[in-house]
C-alpha cells in the first residue's frame, strides 16, 4: 500500500476533505492531536478497526478510544452521562481528557474489546476535529505507531512506524502535550483513574471530588486480565534499548547513574536526564527532558527522546525519576512501563 502525506497547517485546508474520505473507505489515517499522533480508523466498521489491529501489531484484547468532534455524537454513542461527567467535560473538553461510559453497542465490537462500556475524547487539535467532522463519523484512534514503541509527536514518527501499511498520514505541528491523553473511568463511583496525563489527578479532583486509582497504574497487569483501557497491561512506550530508572534524591540518583555508565564500558549508553543535571553527564548520547520546574515541557519531550536512542542504536538507556505528583505522575507512568516497571531506587 502507498501512504499518501498530507501536508496540513489550517483546519480548513480543503485536502481535510480528501483525508475524511479515506476514513469514509474504511481505510486509515494517521491524524494529529494535541496529545500524539492517533491511527483512525471508522469506529463504526468493524472491518476498519481490524485493520488498525494489524497495522500496528496490537494485541486484540487491547480496547480503542474513540474520538468525536462535538458533544452531539457523545450522546449517539454512549448513555449515563453523569453530573460528575458534564462537569469534566465544561473543564476540561474539548482536550486531553478520554472518559468511559457504558455503551449504546453502535460502534464495532472489536473498539471495545468485547467490554460493555466505551472511551471517549473530544480532542482540542483543530485539524483533527475538522477530520472527525468531514468525515461524519465517530473515530477510533489509539496511537499512530508500532505497538508498545514510543508514541508519535510529529508526522514523521508516524511515516517512520507505518510507511505502506495505512492509506494516509496528516503532517501537522507537534503535538503540545506530547503524551496520551488522561483516562478517567466514570462507571464507577468514585470514579477511577486508569492512565494519568496532563490532566492530572489534582485537576480532577478538584472538579470532581475524590477519584481512585486503579492500582495496575504502578504494577501493570497480570496475563489473561482484560484491560478496562488502554495503556494498562502490555509494555508500552519502549525504546530498542534496556531502559532502567533511577529514583530517590537527584545528587545520589546522578551519582548511580554515572556508576553503571563507568560499569557499562562495552556499550552504547544514553542518558535521559534534565536541564539542571545535564553537565553532569558524559555518555554516548545524552538527552535532556528540560526543566524539572516545567513538568509539561519534560511530558512534551518523552516520547521525542525516547525515539532518539533507537535513531542513535544506543544499547542501555539510564533515566532519572521523577516526583509522582500532578504532571509528574503522568511522566513516571510512561517512563516505567517503558522500562518494564524496572525501577533502582537510591
Amino acid at each position: 500500500m502507498k501512504t499518501k502525506v498530507y501536508k496540513i497547517e489550517e483546519k480548513n485546508d480543503p485536502q481535510i476533505k480528501e483525508a475524511a474520505e479515506i476514513l469514509k473507505a474504511n481505510e486509515l489515517v494517521g491524524f494529529p492531536t494535541e496529545t500524539v499522533y492517533g491511527l483512525g480508523a471508522n469506529a463504526l466498521d468493524k472491518d476498519a478497526v481490524a485493520k488498525i489491529y494489524r497495522a500496528k501489531g496490537r494485541p486484540s484484547d487491547n480496547p480503542l478510544i474513540v474520538h468525536v468532534s462535538d458533544l452531539e455524537m457523545l450522546g449517539q454513542l454512549v448513555e449515563d452521562i453523569s453530573a460528575k461527567a458534564k462537569a469534566l467535560m465544561d473543564r476540561f473538553w474539548p482536550g486531553p481528557l478520554t472518559m468511559i461510559f457504558k455503551s449504546k453497542g453502535l460502534v464495532a465490537e472489536n473498539v471495545t474489546a468485547g467490554l460493555k462500556t466505551l472511551a471517549i475524547r473530544y480532542p482540542s487539535h483543530e485539524i483533527a476535529r475538522a477530520l472527525i467532522q468531514a468525515a461524519g463519523l465517530p473515530v477510533a484512534a489509539p496511537s499512530a505507531n508500532n505497538s508498545g514503541k514510543p508514541s508519535p509527536t510529529q508526522g514523521g514518527h508516524v511515516f517512520e512506524d507505518l510507511d505502506g501499511k495505512i492509506a494516509g498520514i496528516i503532517y501537522s505541528d507537534e503535538s503540545e502535550h506530547g503524551l496520551e491523553s488522561t483516562i478517567l473511568d466514570m462507571t464507577k463511583e468514585p470514579p477511577v483513574l486508569l492512565r494519568p496525563g496532563t490532566v492530572t489527578r489534582e485537576d480532577l479532583e478538584e472538579t470532581i471530588g475524590p477519584i481512585l486509582v486503579d492500582p495496575s497504574l504502578n504494577k501493570g497487569i497480570s496475563k489473561g486480565v482484560q484491560p478496562l483501557a488502554p495503556g494498562m497491561k502490555y509494555k508500552h512506550y519502549s525504546p530498542e534499548a534496556d531502559m532502567k530508572i533511577y529514583q530517590g534524591d537527584l545528587d545520589k540518583v546522578v551519582e548511580a547513574i554515572k556508576k553503571v555508565k563507568d560499569q557499562n564500558e562495552g556499550l552504547r549508553v544514553g542518558i535521559l536526564c534534565c536541564d539542571e543535571t545535564r553537565e553532569a553527564y558524559q555518555a554516548d548520547l545524552v538527552v535532556s527532558l528540560g526543566s524539572r520546574d516545567h513538568l509539561d515541557q519534560v511530558a512534551a519531550n518523552l516520547f521525542k527522546a525516547l525515539r532518539q536512542f533507537d535513531h542513535d542504536k544506543i544499547d542501555l538507556v539510564l533515566c532519572e525519576g521523577y516526583s509522582s505528583q500532578g504532571t509528574g505522575q503522568a511522566i513516571m507512568n510512561r517512563l516505567t512501563k517503558a522500562a518494564g516497571y524496572e525501577i533502582i531506587y537510591v
